[in-house]
Order: C-alpha cells, then structure tokens, then sequence
C-alpha cells in the first residue's frame, strides 16, 4: 500500500513535535499491517492548489510503485487567505481554486482511483486578521468554509469522499487545539488523524 498525502503546513504538520496527523496515520498503519507499507508526507507549508498542480506528477510520479496508490489532498486554507496587498482578494480566488481542484482530480485520476480530500480546521480569527508573521495575511472561517464547500461539491459530482474535519473544530472549544491561531497543536493534529482514520477504517479503505 502506498499513501502519498499532498497539502500545507497542515499537512506537514507545523509546529507538531509528533509530525502533524501524517505522522500518526504512518504510525497506524505501520502497526496495523505486518508487511511494508510506504505513507509519505508532501505537505509543504505555504502551498496553495497551484503550487499542488505544479508539483504533483513528478513528486507522484518517483514514489509509486505499487497499481493503485492513494492519494490524499488537504488544500484550500492559504487559497482563501485574504491579501490585504490585492485589495482584500483571495490569494486563489474562488473561481480558479475550482478549476485548480477539478484539475488536481484529472492528474489524480491518471494514476488511482482511490483519490481523498481532507478539509481544513477552525481559526481563531482573533489572532488571523492579520496573522502575526505576516500583516499581509488574514484568515477567516468564512472563506475557508467557502473554499472547503466548492472542494465538497466537486468532490461529490466527481464520487470522491470528502473528510470534513471543519464542524469537529468548530463545536469544540477549539482554542486548545490551535497553536498560533492557524496551525493545530498536537492535541488538534491527534484529533485530525482520529477523524481520517475512522473515515478510512469504517469505509474498509485500510
């Protein structure tokens, strides 16, 4: 089994001594499975659906060896970031982030059928407008609400499973499980991966 987890800091797992969700669904699978297994984690912080749509073949393309790979997305939260330096626009605005996902499906679709998206968490909007390592930033939930509804829409016209980890953040008191505001603490990243791995596990995909 060969997972390729393609995202942001979020999947990277800023600020997560751990390893951020990633890590955890390796370690998961490592005990769960006797015989080897690769889970790699291509999550690079910064990255928006653009930066996914240039990097995605050749960073697929060398690490797949088995016939039907998975391929995990976690993107939209810096597409929905509003730049203060574009006139308060989106840095992806939400026409291109749609063309983008839709776009990421068709190269996904090359090389597996089995193609997961995985949503993004609360913010604490008290600490994103702006963020405070960069003044040109801010987040809201609004837009990552809306950035993360076109990723469900398309996904269900396009049959693939979107893992919403969004309402799990927002009916908590989710100020514990972020560490700046944006990024989760390792208290957050644990509750991410216990949301993909009972989405995975209940639907028999590992």
């Amino acid at each position: 089994m060969e997972i390729l987890v393609f995202g942001d800091s979020l999947t990277y797992g800023a600020w997560d001594k751990e390893g951020g969700w990633v890590a955890r669904l390796r370690r998961f699978i490592d005990e769960k499975y006797p015989e080897q297994h690769f889970v790699y984690n291509l999550g690079v912080p910064g990255d928006t659906s653009k930066h996914l749509i240039e990097r995605f073949e050749p960073e697929a393309k060398i690490r797949i060896f088995d016939k039907d790979p998975m391929v995990i997305f976690q993107v939209g939260a810096n597409d929905s970031a509003i730049l203060s330096s574009k006139r308060n626009a989106e840095w992806i605005s939400p026409k291109d982030f749609e063309r983008n996902i839709r776009r990421l499906i068709f190269e996904a679709r090359k090389i597996t059928n089995k193609i997961f998206f995985v949503g993004h968490v609360f913010v604490d909007e008290k600490k994103t407008r702006p963020v405070s390592w960069d003044k040109d930033v801010s987040y809201t939930n609004e837009n990552i609400k809306k950035y993360g509804d076109i990723t469900k829409e398309i996904c269900s016209k396009e049959n693939i499973s979107f893992i919403d980890i969004f309402p799990d953040f927002k009916k908590q008191d989710f100020g514990h499980l972020l560490q700046d505001g944006v990024h989760p603490t390792s208290a957050g990243h644990e509750a991410i991966f216990r949301t993909v791995r009972d989405f995975l596990v209940k639907n028999k995909v590992i």
